[in-house]
């Protein structure tokens, strides 16, 4: 009898995991978000988002995603997924500039009707007349192949070298502002966009600091959280600079810790994020953190509505920052009450990565127009708060510092003043302004398969140190 109640438990209990309703939620809002992201701001189809998105994703959900059904409406622009026989599916809805925002768990036609947009007459930017403009504003005369044949063959070879990883989707080398070599994988092109994921956390960071240029911030002052203007409440003191460099103290789930509530679940920026309690005291602990991002996100868009409305927030992202930089192709997407979840939930293509590096490398300044202050790039790279533990990494404002990393064989570490924007899954922009060299790695990778970037970004540079002496 004994024996045949372990037995009973033991086959019991795979079945009553599965069935957890709300860990399902989230696995149906993990497939509906990425089909929909991937169908509509990137072009692809439902096998290709599969094989590459929906693959190699966290183990509790991978094996729901591979068999909850899944609804793709191309008149709708929605994706819903089944996952309850007593709640509707759960769905993400596609908009023009925005993307795909997600409706809460048990969200039906009213909550569709009600995702924000943009407001008429902020229209996408012509792509054929943009593409044609000039490089980085546009594509035309963007790569400037090195003379020397052999010079070339020796760069292409180290290129090439990432693309055995079949999982690399694309490669861009700029030397002077200007494309000295780039790949893609088969069947991808300049055009194509990806997830950033915590590259989204490097956008932040310069949409934060364009309002600093526009007189709309002040770094050293605390980070207008709604949620902490209550008398007595001490995250008021909490800073726009702890934020951007994950030093607010605020408790989180772990390092790094995991938004899923967000991401994929329906939840609010503005009801997880904003209320977390404090932890440690602001500036004194470094705890890589999705919300403090997050927040800082949230804290940008409440100081902009506070004179446009949310519409003026809305459009911040686009006339502010991504168009004068020609990104184009670029699509930050939004909670279903329209906040940015800026710390990952953003599109764009490698070329487009490659114009907010430049940005970074030129010291903030596009064209004629200066958009971040002068001395952002400075800000962003410096180690001015406290540093992770244990990682040879350093940490700026939303920027990895990688000066001294990727040493190899022959091959030296990577100069001192060498920073980068860094995000899961693949997705790299290495800037190193003392030799003008960006390089740009896009991927998805298994969690067991890192992309060696630091040792790849190192054998670039030593190789551009070699053949163009």
């Amino acid at each position: 009898m004994k024996q045949a109640l372990i037995a009973f438990a033991l086959l019991a209990a795979p079945a009553a995991a599965a069935e957890d309703p709300h860990k399902l939620a989230l696995a149906a809002g993990y497939k509906a978000a990425f089909l929909c992201s991937g169908r509509w701001n990137a072009g692809q189809d439902e096998a290709s988002i599969t094989r590459d998105d929906l693959t190699g994703i966290y183990r509790e959900y991978q094996d729901s995603v591979n068999t909850l059904p899944a609804t793709i409406d191309e008149a709708k622009r929605t994706v819903s997924v089944k996952f309850s026989d007593s709640l509707p599916p759960r769905v993400a809805a596609w908009r023009p500039l925005l993307g795909c925002a997600q409706l809460p768990p048990g969200g039906g036609e009213a909550a569709l009707a009600a995702l924000p947009r943009l407001v008429p007459g902020l229209e996408a930017p012509d792509l054929a007349a943009t593409d044609a403009m000039p490089w980085p504003l546009g594509d035309a005369g963007a790569v400037q192949l090195l003379r020397k044949r052999k010079a070339r063959a020796a760069l292409d070879a180290v290129v090439g070298s990432a693309f055995a990883d079949e999982r690399t989707t694309a490669v861009i080398v700029l030397k002077d502002g200007k494309i000295i070599a780039e790949r893609y994988r088969d069947g991808w092109s300049m055009h194509t966009p990806q997830r950033t994921w915590s590259v989204a956390k490097s956008l932040t960071t310069s949409l934060v600091g364009r309002a600093v240029q526009l007189g709309l911030v002040d770094v050293t002052k605390p980070a207008p959280v709604p949620q902490w203007q209550a008398p007595g409440d001490p995250r008021a003191g909490i800073t726009w600079n702890h934020l951007l460099r994950m030093n607010s103290g605020l408790w989180t789930a772990g390092p790094g810790n995991r938004t899923d509530e967000v991401y994929v679940g329906g939840a609010l920026v503005a009801q997880t994020a904003a209320t977390m309690p404090l932890e440690h005291a602001p500036g004194s602990h470094f705890n890589y953190s999705n919300n403090d991002i997050m927040l800082a996100g949230l804290a940008l868009s409440r100081t902009l509505a506070k004179d446009g409305g949310r519409h003026a927030a809305l459009a911040f992202p686009f006339t502010e920052l991504l168009w004068p930089l020609g990104m184009t192709r670029t699509t930050p997407e939004t909670d279903w009450q329209g906040d940015f979840v800026l710390s990952s939930q953003v599109w764009m293509t490698a070329r487009d990565l490659a114009r907010l590096a430049l940005l970074y490398q030129n010291g903030g300044k596009i064209g004629g127009q200066q958009l971040l202050p002068t001395d952002w790039p400075a800000f962003v790279e410096a180690a001015t708060m406290t540093q992770p533990q244990g990682r040879p990494e350093g940490y700026g404002a939303g920027f990895w510092r990688w000066g001294g990393l990727g040493a190899h064989d022959a091959v030296p570490a990577l100069p001192a003043d060498t920073y980068a924007m860094n995000g899961n899954r693949g997705q790299y922009a290495v800037i190193v302004p003392g030799r003008n060299i960006i390089v740009i790695r896009r991927g998805f990778d298994l969690p067991a398969a890192p992309f060696p970037m630091p040792r790849f970004a190192a054998g670039v540079v030593a190789t551009l140190d070699r053949i163009t002496k």
